[in-house]
């Protein structure tokens, strides 16, 4: 899922810019900033099953509304520092816009998915439950690859649209975004492929089978490169400010 941008003190994003921080620094803190957003997920999805009574709406509502609130805390706390990003799919459309080095990408990516499988367990452990447990909630079909390029569609553009008000406009327009298309999209909007991976080894109300994540992903890459394409035909293709 989701995530996301950072911003200068001004109002423009510009992830690799944070002064006196080298790459390394940035790429570690965004990998923590993915722990988090994973322990987040999954935790919030142990506990509203475990209060829903069997409610799935109830389940899936205290999900969606944790995972959007913890957004907006993360973007808010890491944006200045690491650019927030969370997620491959931004690093790559921030670097293809000029915002990132592609040097970095590398880096970032790798500190998601280590993030992102540190979440995990953080989660589990905090409930009483192994390290990791291989999925078996089934999330198969088209409809749900559908979904997963909608949500990953709309955040790219959600974020790029945001950007240029600051660090608060693009946490507030996330957190609500995810949360949103929790409810508005069949595969429930995992629209990242650091979480989609590590949600695999969560046997838990946010699981997904590790026979779905390729579609999964498939959708994900899909709806980035969409997005970037879109944008470029609009003539959006790089920071306007720069």
């Amino acid at each position: 899922m989701a995530t996301l941008v950072g911003v200068r003190s001004d109002r423009v994003v510009v992830p690799g810019t944070a002064p006196a921080i080298g790459r390394f620094h940035r790429a570690a803190v965004d990998g923590i900033g993915t722990a988090l957003l994973l322990a987040t997920i999954v935790g919030s999805g142990v506990m509203g099953e475990r209060l829903s009574g069997g409610n799935v709406a109830i389940a899936l509502l205290a999900n969606s509304l944790a995972t959007g609130a913890g957004l907006i805390g993360i973007i808010l706390g890491f944006g200045l520092t690491s650019g927030a990003h969370l997620n491959p799919i931004v690093t790559v459309t921030e670097a293809w816009s000029g915002r990132l080095p592609w040097v970095d990408v590398p880096l970032y990516v790798v500190a998601q998915i280590l993030g992102a499988f540190a979440g995990v367990p953080a989660a589990h452990l905090m409930f009483g439950r192994s390290l990791f447990s291989v999925a078996t909630k089934g999330r198969p079909g088209m409809g749900q690859v559908l979904g997963e390029f909608v949500a990953t569609f709309g955040l790219v553009l959600v974020i790029r649209g945001s950007s240029r008000s600051g660090v608060m406009a693009v946490a507030v327009a996330v957190g609500c975004y995810i949360a949103a298309a929790y409810w508005f999209t069949s595969s429930t909007a995992f629209a990242n492929p650091a979480v989609t991976l590590a949600r695999a080894v969560s046997d838990t109300f946010v699981g997904i089978r590790p026979v779905d994540v390729p579609g999964f992903l498939l959708g994900q890459i899909a709806g980035g490169a969409a997005a970037v394409f879109l944008l470029r035909g609009l003539g959006v293709s790089h920071d306007p400010a720069d």
